[in-house]
């Protein structure tokens, strides 16, 4: 008689989803089919992100206790063939207490010994951030114990969600009350033996995060002396963008990462990372950008990329953004003002990137002030990239304005007169917009907003900002990255020499350049960052060696534009700090702590 042994496998998969924010069915079905996937690769069990079932973040829905019901039914009643931990939002228990954030226990009841402990909420989020883009505790009760799910898919788990495992690396901006990983540590000292520690995660993207979280998750391993596998959102619900990235990490410091910008599963074998592999979703829907290598990190690799790989990202990134938001707004075209710049060049090729050439119109609307070089620009790129372009001069409405409010204008401030040519441009792309069902879309970057060089009702006009979290010179640096694949796919570079080597003008009048009221723009990008994104104030630049007048005039004229702000439409977040749900600054102030 021959023994047989049956060792269960202990392949584990990460599902990255790029969840719709409310689409409660959808989502399950994403979730359904990417836990297909994973058993048909081989996994025991299968991990979702954050929220995964109502998309992070839901905001106010979480309010409508109805909403909270029916998506956690929604998770508990998942139909896949293998137990997942879903994330969901779980109902309170009593009358006078938010929602959880939570995660439940899917799958068939066989997938335990005694049918017990599934379709039933396994942990809930200790750890609530409100701090930058966070606002969790308007929506969330903190739970007080760490998550452990027994025997599912024969392994004990550790169950954490997102800030969850922040703590325990310190890379919180302050000191929780608690930290779960310690707590589970803990709980392994004193005989509760867990194979392996899972966090549910929807972490926000921003240029080189991943290199934190892979510290995070190292962190949290060590601590833990188990793996520690992290499953995060990708995608883009508005202004946040999500990169994916899923990964796990090993007490001796050895790390898998997933790609970043691909719906799919990473799958993650506990005993062997180098068995770990990536298998892209096949859903005709789903995000698929960029390389599908997932990275074997050595414990001496601390997973921060290089300036080159960092432009590469932020190129998919605002791509992604642009992309997600019209396939989840039922977007299928855009219309955007093409004038010859760098701007609206590199806007133009996000936006062929995002929903397709052909679903792309560009207009130039030449003015008595505009050059032949600047037609002849924005009709190459047009070409280049295959969109379809127009001629829609202005001369003629701007003529008729003229001869009604011109003597208006002339007494007035020259800025209106200008002003009256951006708003006579975004009158026409509203107007292909609105008649042929398009989106419009804004043209501006970070810089130009931050020192109000857009015009509120003209250049701002349209439904979104893709390079609205650009500084300048990065676009310049993201048109070289368009080139450079356009190239390798043996097309014309769309955007040309000319357009790279000008002096950025808005050619609003004779001559016009933008440095003729802003600084160049290396410092001014340089003075932004170093206070949008540092904090840093006037007196400190001045120290490191700006220069005070110049200093000072780009601080004022950041806070006397932040009416602009206000009303300009979502913009993808590339950086640390995004005008938007990160930049939270009073319209009516007196606060000035500047030099007159």
């Amino acid at each position: 008689m021959i023994d047989l042994v049956i060792t269960l496998s202990r392949l584990i998969a990460l599902l990255q989803v790029d969840s719709t924010v409310g689409d409660l069915d959808g989502n399950a079905n994403r979730i359904e089919s990417l836990s297909q996937l994973a058993l048909d690769n081989g996994a025991s069990l299968a991990v979702s992100t954050e929220l995964a079932i109502s998309g992070y973040p839901p905001r106010d829905l979480l309010l409508q206790p109805d909403f909270v019901k029916m998506a956690q039914q929604k998770a508990s009643t998942l139909s896949v063939k293998i137990p997942v931990l879903v994330g969901t939002p779980v109902v309170p228990d009593g009358e006078r207490q938010l929602p959880a954030n939570g995660v439940i226990r899917a799958g068939p009841l066989s997938s335990h010994p005694n049918g017990k402990q599934t379709n039933r909420v396994v942990a809930r989020k200790q750890l609530l951030p409100s701090y930058d883009v966070f606002d969790e505790t308007r929506y969330f009760q903190a739970s007080n114990r760490s998550g452990i799910c027994r025997t599912i898919g024969d392994l004990d788990l550790g169950v954490t969600v997102c800030e969850d495992a922040w703590q325990a690396a310190g890379m919180t901006p302050s000191e929780y009350g608690v930290d779960p990983i310690e707590n589970l540590a803990e709980w392994g000292r004193q005989g509760v033996e867990l194979d392996v520690t899972v966090n549910l995660s929807a972490s926000p993207y921003h240029a080189d995060k991943v290199g934190t979280r892979i510290q995070v998750c190292r962190t949290a391993s060590k601590v833990l002396n188990h793996p520690f596998l992290l499953a995060n959102q990708v995608g883009g619900n508005d202004d946040l963008l999500f990169d994916g990235c899923s990964l796990a990490a090993w007490p001796d410091g050895t790390v898998v990462v997933a790609p970043s910008w691909k719906e799919g599963v990473l799958l993650v074998d506990i005993d062997d990372p180098s068995n770990s592999k990536w298998i892209s979703s096949t859903a005709e829907d789903s995000l698929q950008i960029g390389s599908s290598e997932i990275k074997f990190l050595s414990p001496n690799d601390d997973g921060y990329e290089q300036e080159s790989d960092l432009i590469e990202d932020i190129t998919d990134a605002v791509v992604t953004g642009l992309s997600d938001y019209c396939r989840k707004s039922n977007i299928s075209k855009i219309v955007l003002g093409l004038s010859g710049g760098i701007d609206s060049a590199v806007a133009a090729c996000v936006a062929a990137e995002a929903v397709g050439p052909e679903n792309v119109l560009g207009i130039a609307m030449p003015s008595r002030f505009s050059s032949q070089h600047s037609l002849d620009d924005a009709k190459y790129t047009a070409e280049s990239l295959g969109l379809e372009f127009k001629i829609e001069s202005i001369d003629q409405l701007h003529t008729t304005l003229d001869s009604q409010i011109g003597e208006m204008l002339e007494s007035g401030h020259n800025v209106a007169s200008e002003n009256v040519q951006s708003r006579l441009r975004g009158l026409i792309v509203m107007a292909h917009a609105n008649a042929q069902g398009r989106m419009a879309i804004a043209t501006g970057n970070k810089s130009e907003l931050a020192q109000g060089y857009c015009t509120l009702y003209g250049d701002m006009a349209g439904g979104y900002t893709p390079l609205g979290d650009l500084y300048k010179m990065q676009v310049y640096a993201i048109a070289e990255e368009f080139n450079s694949r356009a190239k390798i796919g043996g097309r014309s570079p769309p955007v040309n020499q000319s357009t790279l080597s000008k002096p950025p003008s808005a050619e609003l009048a004779p001559e016009q350049k933008d440095e003729d009221t802003l600084p160049p723009y290396p410092v001014l990008d340089e003075i932004l960052k170093l206070h949008i994104e540092q904090s840093m104030d006037a007196e400190a630049m001045i120290e490191n060696g700006l220069d005070r007048k110049t200093v000072l005039e780009v601080l004022t004229r950041l806070e006397r534009n932040e009416h602009k702000r206000w009303q300009m439409s979502p913009a993808p977040r590339v950086s640390s700090r995004a005008f938007g749900q990160g930049w939270r600054r009073p319209l009516a102030s007196r606060h000035d702590w500047r030099d007159d």
